[in-house]
C-alpha cells in the first residue's frame, strides 16, 4: 500500500540556518503557492542578498551564469525527501503556534519612511526565517528590504526588496497551505524511482529551471520553457541517449490536426514559408493541396520541418526516450527565455544556452566535442546525431516545495494545480485501505 504522507504537528523541529538564505532561483509566481518557515530563525553573521540582477541576464551565457551563481545546491538529490520532511515538520510546529500574520491588502511600504504596518511585516519575515530577531521594530529600512529580498528569492519572485502585488500575495499564503505543498512534494518523491548516478540532469517544472548535477553539486543551471497550463509537461525519469545537431522537427499529429491545419485553411502557402513538407506513411513527399486540412479527422500524413534557422527545435535536440515522446531542445525564439513566465510549450522543454548543456553531456568525448566543435558542426547545417558514450540519467519533476542542503526552503507556484489533486487522491486511497483492513474479505489488500 502506498503510504500517505502525514505531518506530525506536535513535533518541535527547527531549521537552524533558515535565515542564512542564499538567493533562490526559479519561476516568478503568477499566483502564490506555498512558502518557507523556520520555528526559531538564527541570526546570520552576514546576510546574503541577491547580487545578480535579472536585468543583466541578456544573453544565454549570462542568464545561465547568473542562475548558477545563485546556488550550487541541487533541487533534487538523494536527501531531498528527508529534507522536505524536516521542513514540513518545522512548518507544522509554526502552524500549532498560530502561523504568521496577514499583511493588509492596502499596506504601503517605502524604504526610509515609517508606516503603520512596518512591524507587522517584520514579524511576518521573522517567523519565516527571512529577518533576524534583532530587527523586530522600526521603519522600513535596508535590513527589512534585504529580508524581503530573501523571501522573494525563495519564492521565485524577482528580488527587488519592494512590496509588489505578487510578493504580498505570497506573504499572505497561510502556513497550512505551505504544509500541503510540502506534503504533495514529498508524496511525489516517495513514489519516484530515480537512479541518480555521478552525473544527472533535473528539470523542475514549476521552477522552470534545469540543473546539470555532477558529484552532488550543480555545475550548470539553465532557464527552461515547459508546457502550457493546458498542455502540461509530464513528470518522468529516463536517460539522455544522444545529442542531435541541426535536427528536423516531426510535428506531432495533434499539432498538425489543429494548429497546422488552421494555418493552411487561412494561408495555403504556410507550409512552404515555414520550410515544412508533408509526407505519407513511407516518408515520401505528397502535395499539400491533396490533403484534407479541415481538421475534423486525425491526420493520415506527417508534417516535417526542415532543419535550419527557422526550425522550431533550433540547432540542438537532446534525445531521451520516454512514453510521452518529449525531449529537450533549442528554439528559434531565444527572446522567450528573458520572460519570467515560461510555461509556453506543448510539453517539451526548451533549454536556454542549450549548446552549453550539450557540451557538458558530451564531455566524456571532450577532445572531440568541445563547444567550438559543436558550434562549427552546427554552422555546417548538416544533420548529425551524436550518441552519448555513457547515458545520463534525467528526471523531470514537479516540486512546488523543497529544501536544499544549505537549509533553504523554496516554494513555487502550483502552475498545473496538481498538489491538491494528488493529496485528495492519496487521502481517498488511504481511506479505502484503512476500511479494507477492517473487513475479513479485503484485509489482505491492506497488507
Amino acid at each position: 500500500m502506498r503510504r500517505m504522507t502525514v505531518v506530525a504537528v506536535a513535533t518541535m523541529l527547527v531549521i537552524p540556518s533558515a535565515l542564512a538564505i542564499p538567493p533562490a532561483f526559479g519561476q516568478i509566481e503568477v499566483a502564490a503557492g506555498p512558502g518557507p518557515v523556520a520555528a526559531k530563525p538564527a541570526t546570520p553573521a552576514a546576510p546574503r542578498v541577491p547580487a545578480i540582477k535579472q536585468a543583466a541576464a541578456s544573453t544565454p551565457e549570462s542568464r545561465s551564469a547568473a542562475a548558477l551563481a545563485l546556488s550550487h545546491e541541487p533541487t533534487y538529490d538523494e536527501g531531498t525527501a528527508a529534507r522536505i520532511r524536516e521542513a514540513a515538520l518545522s512548518y507544522s510546529d509554526l502552524a500549532v503556534r498560530g502561523g504568521w500574520p496577514t499583511i493588509p491588502a492596502d499596506a504601503k511600504f517605502a524604504i526610509g519612511t515609517a508606516g503603520p504596518n512596518d512591524d507587522l511585516l517584520r514579524k511576518r519575515l521573522m517567523l519565516s526565517g527571512d529577518l533576524a530577531p534583532d530587527h523586530a521594530t522600526g521603519p522600513f529600512d535596508e535590513p527589512l528590504a534585504e529580508g524581503l529580498m530573501r523571501f522573494q528569492s525563495r519564492h521565485g519572485l524577482a528580488p527587488t526588496g519592494t512590496m509588489t502585488p505578487r510578493t504580498l500575495t505570497a506573504l499572505n499564503v497561510p502556513v497550512q497551505k505551505r504544509i500541503k505543498q510540502l506534503e504533495a512534494s514529498l508524496e511525489r518523491l516517495d513514489n519516484m524511482n530515480f537512479q541518480f548516478g555521478q552525473r544527472y540532469v533535473v528539470v523542475n517544472l514549476p521552477a522552470t529551471f534545469a540543473e546539470a548535477v555532477e558529484n552532488d553539486k550543480v555545475v550548470r543551471r539553465y532557464r527552461v520553457i515547459v508546457g502550457k497550463t493546458e498542455k502540461p509537461s509530464p513528470t518522468l525519469t529516463t536517460e539522455i541517449t544522444s545529442v542531435i545537431l541541426n535536427p528536423t522537427w516531426t510535428v506531432p499529429s495533434s499539432i498538425a490536426k489543429t494548429e497546422i491545419s488552421a494555418h493552411m485553411r487561412k494561408d495555403p502557402t504556410y507550409l512552404s514559408r515555414m520550410h515544412m513538407e508533408v509526407l505519407d506513411g513511407h516518408d515520401a513527399p505528397i502535395d499539400p493541396a491533396s490533403v484534407d486540412w479541415s481538421g475534423s479527422r486525425t491526420p493520415n500524413f506527417t508534417v516535417r520541418q526542415q532543419n535550419g534557422a527557422w526550425n522550431a527545435l533550433g540547432a540542438v535536440k537532446i534525445d531521451m526516450p520516454n512514453p510521452y515522446s518529449v525531449y529537450m531542445h533549442d528554439t528559434n525564439q531565444h527572446n522567450l527565455f528573458s520572460d519570467d513566465y515560461r510555461f509556453d510549450s506543448h510539453g517539451c522543454s526548451r533549454v536556454d544556452n542549450v549548446r552549453d548543456l550539450a557540451t557538458w553531456l558530451l564531455q566524456e568525448e571532450m577532445a572531440k566535442w568541445t563547444r567550438p566543435a559543436i558550434d562549427a558542426a552546427i554552422a555546417t547545417g548538416q544533420h548529425q546525431e551524436i550518441a552519448l558514450p555513457k547515458k545520463v540519467p534525467v528526471a523531470w519533476i514537479y516540486l512546488t516545495a523543497w529544501m536544499t542542503k544549505d537549509q533553504t526552503i523554496q516554494f513555487r507556484n502550483d502552475i498545473y494545480n496538481q498538489d491538491e489533486q494528488l493529496l485528495e487522491a492519496t487521502a481517498e486511497e488511504a481511506a479505502f485501505f484503512n476500511k479494507a483492513g477492517g473487513h475479513p474479505l479485503t484485509a489482505h489488500l491492506a497488507q
